[in-house]
Order: structure tokens, then C-alpha cells, then sequence
């Protein structure tokens, strides 16, 4: 048995696996790993997502990822078949998905509506109009405006992963953030600019095979993320379950100190720190001589809190609540009770009012002021 190649075997197989065709071997081989984890990605997240929102845009996304291996592949994409139709829609949607399951994942209170299906068929219409030889003209302006749809969609995915960062309170979703959500954005952004420069078929072979070792590395990741993640603490709530209400802890092997707590609800109610301006969780583990992740877990696992905001507005609330039903408050304007209670306007008082209690603050006025005439 030969153990060693001799000079000439080494220079020829170096310049074998540098051929084009061996590059376009190990892209197919790459992108073909990549399709399959991601599709037990998709597979993993709706059997443990139980229905959630977030698990089936999460599902939707991953399936959508490996559509993608298949449409960026190496080679002409001008004459394709119709039957290609599902992929395509799978592959040009994703970007709407990737911005809605960002969303659903880090807004416990996003709901689902009828116009962000308009949103996913905006960026279809054009690539499958294309497919069927429909295009209308004036064709490279409008491959333009839709890649930079396409773009301005994982920025605004991006935008919502930074806004919540600070005030989210469930660890495995905050480390979540950084890598899936990130990681995804810039691969789009990245590689929809690129197809901008070159062309999809006048991309280098090179560059087609980053694309594939970024996507596997970026699907072998999340796999491993989704195997040690507690599925059930990052997605949020269905919305037809009997979810715990706020303020309701979730059974946890760790318990949180009780005498954290007893500390963390003498700042509130007796000195209502929650009026504070400017609060953040990182002030309020300074109160207390805390590190932020002790205090982002009490509130988390001992209250039950996903969002330290919503944990604010909890007291908040409570404190307006009780200021619009006092009868000597009565000449006092909702405003200055909004701004008395912590809220910082006028408007998200109203609306983080009419969430909690389903009527409007002078509504809730109205009718403790008849309870009180009776």
C-alpha cells in the first residue's frame, strides 16, 4: 500500500480540486447537506413548536433556506420549468418570512393579519411572473426595486432583533438573537448585493461556494442550537392556549431567591421605582447590587415575565388604574396620570391601557365614577 504521493500526484490532485468541475462537485455536496439539515430544522421546530406562530414562520423559514440552496446553485436559471413554481415562491418569499417570524419571536403581542400575506406576495409576484414568461418590461429596473425589498426586509428584521434585546428577559431567546436572526440577515443582504454586481448567472464559482459552505455552516449551527434549546421558554405563548397569566412564575429546577424578590417588590411598591425616568433593567440591577443576568432571571423565572417593559407597564398600569378610579383625582387630566404613572406619552399609555383592560382610560374613568355615584 502507497502512504505518500510523490510531487507530481500532489501538484495534479491540487490542481484537480481546483478545476471547476471538482469546485461545482463540492458546492452541489455542500448545498445538498445544507438542504437536508435545513429541512429537519423545519421538521424539529413544528414538532416542538406546538403550533405556535413562531414555530410555523420558523418552519416556513427554514424550508424557505433550502429552496434557496437549490435556486442560487451554480448555472443558468433562465429556463426553468413551471413545476419549478413552488420553490421559487418558497426561495423569493423568505425575506418577508425571515421579517415576520423575527417578529413573532421577539414580540410576545404579535399577531398574525391578512396584510402581511399581501407583504410575502409583493416580493413573489415579480420572480414567478418571470418563470411563466409573463415579465412586463422595463425588466432590470424592477429586479431593483424588489432585491432592495428584499433587503430593506431583513434590515427591518434586524432593526427588531436590536430594539428588544435590552428589555428581554428569556435567556436562550437572547442568545438566539445574536447568531440565527443576525446571521440570516446579513447572509441576504450579502448575497442579494452580490447577485446585484455579477448577475445570478454571471456569479463566479468561487463566490457560488462561499454561498454554500456559508449556508451549511449557518444550518449545521442552528441544528445544534435547536437540539440543547428549551423551545418551549423562546417561543412565545400560543394565543388560543391557557397561557399563565403575567405575574404567574413557570416551574423551573432553579429556584429564584426569595429574598431577591421580596427586595425587587419593595423598590416597586413601596417606592415605585417604576416611575422612574428612563428605567432599564441594567438602573434597576444597580439598585439592587445585582449583575443584569441575575435580575433579567428572577424576573423571568420567578415572576414569570418574558419582557422587562411589560414588567414596568404591570405596575404602571396598576398605579393609573387606581389614580383614574380615586374620586379626588377626578378633575385630574389623563395625561398627568399617564406621566405620574412612568408612561413617557400620552399614546402608548392609551394603547398599553386599552391591551390590558379593553376599554379606554376614560372609559375605566367613566365607569368607576358610576360605581362610586351608586
Amino acid at each position: 500500500m502507497r502512504l505518500a504521493y510523490s510531487g507530481g500526484e500532489m501538484l495534479s490532485t491540487l490542481a484537480t480540486m481546483g478545476s471547476p468541475g471538482f469546485l461545482v462537485t463540492l458546492d452541489m455536496a455542500l448545498r445538498g447537506g445544507a438542504i437536508a439539515l435545513f429541512l429537519v430544522i423545519a421538521w424539529a421546530t413544528l414538532r416542538r413548536g406546538r403550533g405556535r406562530p413562531a414555530a410555523w414562520l420558523g418552519a416556513l423559514l427554514a424550508t424557505g433556506a433550502a429552496a434557496y440552496a437549490v435556486c442560487s446553485s451554480p448555472g443558468r436559471h433562465g429556463d426553468l420549468s413551471p413545476w419549478f413554481a413552488p420553490v421559487l415562491a418558497l426561495c423569493a418569499g423568505n425575506a418577508a418570512i425571515f421579517w415576520l417570524f423575527a417578529r413573532a419571536l421577539f414580540d410576545d403581542s404579535f399577531r398574525l393579519k391578512p396584510w402581511h400575506a399581501l407583504v410575502w406576495l409583493g416580493v413573489v409576484v415579480w420572480p414567478l411572473a418571470n418563470l411563466f414568461g409573463t415579465g412586463i418590461m422595463m425588466r432590470w429596473p424592477v429586479d431593483v426595486v424588489v432585491r432592495v425589498a428584499v433587503i430593506s426586509l431583513a434590515v427591518l428584521a434586524l432593526v427588531q432583533t436590536v430594539r428588544g434585546w435590552g428589555s428581554d428577559l428569556v435567556e436562550g431567546r437572547r442568545r438566539l438573537r445574536l447568531f440565527i436572526l443576525i446571521a440570516v440577515a446579513l447572509h441576504i443582504a450579502v448575497t442579494v448585493s452580490v447577485e446585484l454586481v455579477f448577475g445570478r448567472d454571471h456569479m463566479p464559482i468561487g463566490l457560488h461556494l462561499l454561498n454554500s459552505a456559508a449556508l451549511a455552516a449557518i444550518a449545521a449551527i442552528i441544528a445544534a442550537v435547536l437540539l440543547q434549546a428549551d423551545i418551549d421558554s423562546v417561543l412565545p405563548a400560543p394565543v388560543l392556549a391557557e397561557a399563565a397569566p403575567p405575574g404567574a412564575a413557570p416551574a423551573e429546577d432553579e429556584p429564584v431567591d426569595p429574598g431577591l424578590l421580596a427586595a425587587l417588590e419593595r423598590l416597586m411598591a413601596v417606592d415605585r421605582l417604576y416611575r422612574q425616568e428612563g428605567l432599564t433593567i441594567g438602573v434597576l440591577a444597580g439598585k439592587l447590587g445585582l449583575p443584569e443576568y441575575r435580575l433579567r432571571r428572577a424576573i423571568n423565572r420567578g415572576l414569570g415575565y418574558r419582557n422587562f417593559n411589560e414588567y414596568l407597564n404591570r405596575h404602571r398600569l396598576a398605579d393609573a388604574k387606581q389614580a383614574l378610579a380615586d374620586p379626588t383625582q377626578a378633575e385630574v387630566p389623563i395625561l398627568t396620570i399617564a406621566l405620574d404613572s412612568g408612561f413617557q406619552s400620552l399614546g402608548p399609555f392609551n394603547r398599553a391601557f386599552k391591551t390590558d383592560t379593553g376599554v379606554t382610560p376614560t372609559e375605566y374613568r367613566r365607569a368607576a365614577e358610576s360605581r362610586n355615584g351608586a
